[in-house]
């Protein structure tokens, strides 16, 4: 996740695309929910109903993250009519992540269902977001050479991003439990 977060900024930089940034920085949330979930299962809190509750709510804080900087330049792009350019590299990444996330998400939902842990599950989540953030981002990559009237498309895919981080958030808070 961490090589795949910094290709990812690193293409960003070369394309300007603030839904590739969103994306890219999710990869270092989702290898800080990693690190909180590995926390979780360590030592005496293996069976911690409260070690439960504060991952859960560490995962939580790591979805809302990056919501606030994601929103607030995507919403400067659309109003400065910013247009994004397309990265082969970022579409190879995009397209890779849009296979791989969704494996990996799916084992840490059913590891998540054997545990009883939510916070697990949340990690999962967050891998099936980042297939789908992939998804949104490799469309945009892919379609502005193509359309490049479609340039308002990368900070639209921005705002969904950060959206749906707030509401993951939000869910992972309340301890609700993730689509297993």
């Amino acid at each position: 996740m961490c090589i795949e977060g910094g290709v990812g900024l690193w293409q960003e930089f070369a394309s300007g695309s603030i839904s590739l940034t969103g994306w890219a920085l999710g990869s270092a949330v989702e290898g800080l929910a990693s690190v909180i979930v590995v926390w979780r299962f360590t030592g005496s809190r293996t069976l911690s109903e409260t070690a439960e509750r504060r991952a859960q709510k560490g995962v939580a804080v790591s979805f809302w993250l990056i919501a606030p900087y994601i929103a607030a330049q995507s919403v400067a792009d659309l109003l400065s009519a910013h247009k994004a350019e397309s990265t082969l590299i970022g579409i190879v990444l995009t397209a890779v992540a849009l296979l791989a996330m969704p494996l990996l998400g799916y084992v840490k939902h059913r590891l998540g269902v054997r545990l009883g842990s939510s916070a697990t599950s949340g990690e999962g989540t967050q891998n099936y977001l980042c297939a789908a953030q992939a998804a949104a981002v490799l469309i945009v990559l892919a379609l502005t050479p193509a359309w490049p009237a479609g340039w308002w498309l990368d900070p639209l895919i921005g705002l969904g991003i950060a959206a749906v981080a707030v509401r993951e958030g939000i869910e992972a808070w309340r301890g609700d439990p993730c689509c297993c």
